[in-house]
């Protein structure tokens, strides 16, 4: 594979090619992973509204028909439908993990069986989330085990 960077021309905004002859998972993996790294969510806090970049959101939960994404240290209310950002998200390193939660695998430190076939996922801000059994063969395959 050969990889050339080049300066743009002044007044051209950044680009990049891929030319290949055959599109594999682990080149969608990038174009997926350069497309969500600029990609921010529109979220709410007591604070006001932020930009919120996607690489920054450990996982989103929906509780009493509101969706939460779950950073580092803070909490934002995101008001679209956990669908929505399941559709949204198809194709990164966000999968859904329970009806209600959607997850970024690459914050996941550690992963744990867990009683009635369910896995816990600790995350690497000291988290503890539960993987259902019915999310458990996708998320398998996903990581490839």
């Amino acid at each position: 594979m050969k990889i050339t960077i080049l300066p743009p021309e002044p007044g051209q905004e950044d680009e990049i090619i891929i030319r290949c002859a055959q599109l594999d998972d682990g080149l969608m993996k990038l174009i997926y992973s350069l497309k969500s790294e600029k990609s921010k969510l529109t979220a709410y806090s007591d604070t006001g509204i932020t930009m919120l970049p996607l690489k920054d959101v450990f996982y989103f939960e929906a509780v009493d028909n509101k969706v939460f994404a779950y950073c580092e240290k803070q909490v934002y209310e995101i008001r679209k439908k956990l669908y929505e950002l399941e559709a949204e998200l198809a194709g990164t390193d966000f999968l859904r993990i329970s009806k209600s939660t959607i997850v970024d695998l690459s914050k996941i430190l550690h992963l744990a069986a867990a009683f009635n076939g369910r896995l816990e996922a600790k995350l690497k801000n000291g988290e503890k989330i539960i993987i259902s059994r019915q999310y458990v063969p996708a998320l398998k395959k996903t990581l490839g085990l």
